[in-house]
């Protein structure tokens, strides 16, 4: 069965994400207004009637702000860890309120979600895999540096939503703060431009068709500079560069035939070893 995903909204004036088949469909956070998430899904020909949950990665505004009113308009479960409930500030009637803990995977219909901790200056916060059947989408925003589990589940993926958050030279020049600096790029910050690439070029599986680069910068990034990066070295991968100011279109993401076919052609009793550059 495929998935389709869009990013409804990606940096840091809100977050947004879309995965979904054909019958259900979650919300990996919910930053922009429930308005906008409301003509963005209209403009894509996506009902929030197949939206049957919001998954919240951590408390800052740009993931959370239109929670409150989008769960209770159409009744929503969010599932959201009590760390980052208590720190939010927000508002979720409690019957919509479902926690959960890193790891343990929770189903949807025929999606099954599953959350894993990262490095963030935040209380609790957490990525996702998103699965259906054999189809893997991950969400991989908000990231000081690539730990294990972003290592482990990027290598998985089918497409991902990736942060290349900010050019180093850029934010280096920039008028910002030294200690703004400090923590954009500290361990518990963003992924770099340098940072995102090298997970890429370093741990894609052979399956990885798309690639939507998320969460870039307004001022110390610039979308021509990230998708010339990228697309220069992602051979069969389709980078796209998720808007600030717009919706993506919806793609399609299927089950790659490249490992079947690569296992199929083995020689019996030997071990292939695959080169990705």
């Amino acid at each position: 069965m495929s998935l389709f995903i869009s990013s409804l909204n990606s940096g840091s004036n809100g977050n947004c994400y879309y995965i979904g088949n054909n019958k259900e469909a979650v919300l990996i956070d919910a930053g922009i207004s429930c308005r906008e998430i409301e003509k963005r899904m209209k403009r894509l020909d996506l009902s929030m009637a197949t939206v049957k949950a919001i998954f919240v990665s951590h408390e800052h505004g740009d993931h959370i702000f239109g929670i409150p009113t989008l769960s209770r308009k159409y009744q929503v479960p969010v599932y959201i860890t009590k760390n980052t409930l208590r720190s939010s500030f927000i508002t979720i009637e409690k019957h919509l309120v479902h926690s959960f803990s890193a790891h343990n995977t929770i189903t949807i219909g025929d999606l099954a979600v599953t959350a894993f901790p990262k490095s963030h200056d935040a209380v609790d916060p957490h990525s996702f895999i998103v699965t259906c059947r054999q189809v893997t989408v991950g969400v991989f925003t908000d990231i000081g540096y690539s730990c294990s589990n972003i290592i482990n589940n990027f290598r998985r993926c089918n497409a991902a939503f990736l942060e290349s958050n900010y050019c180093d030279d850029m934010l280096v020049k920039s008028t910002y703060p030294f200690y703004l600096k400090k923590r954009i790029s500290g361990d518990d910050g963003h992924l770099s431009n340098k940072q995102a690439l090298e997970l890429f070029l370093s741990h894609r599986g052979l399956q990885l068709t798309h690639l939507l680069l998320s969460h870039l910068s307004e001022n110390n990034n610039s979308p021509e500079l990230v998708n010339k990066l990228f697309s220069e070295k992602a051979g069969a991968t389709k980078v796209i560069v998720a808007s600030r100011y717009k919706e993506t279109p919806i793609y399609i993401i299927e089950k790659s035939p490249a490992i079947d076919i690569i296992r199929n052609n083995r020689p019996p009793g030997r071990v292939l070893q695959l080169s990705l550059f």
